[in-house]
């Protein structure tokens, strides 16, 4: 049986957040994370990235295409697809080499059991008012799985769950998710 994972603000080549997370460079901020991603994902298994791949398309691009595993991109507002970039669409064909799907948000079904897929928050905690309010979904009361927050919290409120990097060291299996917002899997 397949795997389906989830992750998000990966920020491959991105020198600050590699220091952020302890490494002396971001070559070796993309050699460990891509040891975690060879130790977790298998060739049947399905990844879901929620945003931030990559601050520079190419170097994530190269360094995502010959991971195992299909990949989805939830496109976040480092990613050069995002539709947010004025000249997002451009990039589209570049991404679709290397991802199956590439969206601004998804939606899965866990046990008759919604979960959107964003890389926002429905809010962002951090800051009195939220930047990118047009790229976030409304708060409807579904379960939301996200990036953008680099934080260590898991559960951002009682049904959102951050999936990034910061939070796991490690992608996220749906039944993690699933359990940590109360939906059987």
């Amino acid at each position: 049986m397949s795997a389906v994972l989830y992750t998000s603000d990966l920020h491959i080549g991105h020198p600050m957040v590699a220091a952020k997370r302890g490494h002396a460079s971001a070559e070796d901020h993309d050699r460990a994370l891509r040891d975690i991603w060879l130790g977790q994902v298998g060739d049947g298994d399905q990844v879901w990235i929620l945003g931030d791949l990559s601050p520079e398309a190419e170097s994530g691009l190269e360094w995502l295409a010959g991971l195992p595993g299909a990949k989805h991109l939830v496109a976040g507002n480092h990613d050069r697809v995002h539709p947010g970039r004025r000249n997002g669409y451009k990039h589209m064909r570049r991404y679709l080499k290397v991802f199956d799907s590439v969206q601004p948000f998804a939606r899965h079904r866990i046990n008759d059991v919604d979960l959107l897929l964003s890389h926002f928050p429905y809010s962002d905690p951090r800051t009195p008012q939220p930047r990118n309010m047009q790229w976030r979904l409304p708060d409807r009361g579904e379960f939301l799985a996200h990036g953008h927050v680099h934080s260590a919290q898991r559960l951002t409120s009682p049904r959102e769950v951050h999936v990034g990097f910061d939070a796991w060291g490690r992608l996220v299996s749906r039944a993690e998710v699933a359990a940590l917002l109360g939906i059987s899997d």
